[in-house]
């Protein structure tokens, strides 16, 4: 095991423990003495670890956005600069926002090798969406499925046919020529796709919906692998 691969090791083995743990069974799970293990500590606690704790009494890693650059592999690297390009091209304008944000902060942690390779990064993102999608704003739809409360949509179907009713949103679809909120509707008693770009207005109610949001997308999905079974056997 490498030094890199052993510290990588040691945070892993602290994110187990919610408690402090000594570093007599540190140095015991990672086979190292426990002059390596001081030194092992000391070094994640340079490079930004809130590792607490002293020889003698025992140490824990408290809960951070810790990421140095030995967590990642290089294939790691390459899906999180695709995923946040990705997002920050086809994301809705606050989302889009926080992607590029995200990017900075992962891109400044990592070694200085590939930071000097970003511009020739070999993955690429397709091309720019419409302009009235990179203006929509979803964050009324994100709080209100973050915390399971009932939302008021008035909504324009694609005949132009509006329409006003409360739903329980609970996932949102990110597509490259748009976004489909996914909800069980208490007007249709089901579920339905909701074309955000035809969203006229929401507004999130105080209630909230009465089942857990992970309830409802194991049905909705199951649902969904149903219908698509069904079309699958009237063409066979």
């Amino acid at each position: 095991m490498t030094r890199t691969e052993r510290l990588l090791t040691l945070l892993q083995v602290l994110r187990t423990y919610r408690h402090p743990v000594s570093g007599q069974r540190l140095a015991e799970r990672l086979n190292i003495s426990l002059r390596t293990l001081y030194r092992d500590i000391a070094t994640l606690q340079a490079q930004g670890a809130e590792i607490e704790g002293e020889a003698g009494i025992g140490y824990i890693l408290k809960p951070s956005f810790f990421l140095p650059p030995l967590m990642f592999s290089q294939i790691e690297i390459d899906a999180l600069l695709l995923g946040t390009r990705w997002v920050s091209q086809y994301g809705d304008e606050p989302l889009s926002k926080a992607a590029t944000d995200a990017l900075s902060k992962i891109i400044e942690v990592l070694p200085i090798n590939i930071k000097n390779g970003m511009n020739t990064f070999a993955l690429r993102v397709g091309p720019p969406m419409q302009e009235s999608l990179t203006k929509e704003n979803l964050t009324i739809l994100r709080e209100a499925i973050r915390g399971q409360k009932k939302i008021h949509l008035n909504y324009q179907s694609q005949e132009g046919k509006r329409s006003q009713r409360i739903v329980w949103p609970f996932t949102i679809g990110y597509f490259t020529d748009g976004r489909i909120l996914v909800a069980w509707c208490e007007k249709q008693r089901d579920y339905r796709h909701f074309n955000t770009s035809r969203i006229i207005s929401a507004e999130i109610l105080n209630d909230r919906y009465p089942r857990s949001r992970d309830n409802l997308f194991r049905e909705w999905q199951a649902a969904q692998l149903s219908k698509s079974s069904r079309k699958l056997a009237r063409k066979n």
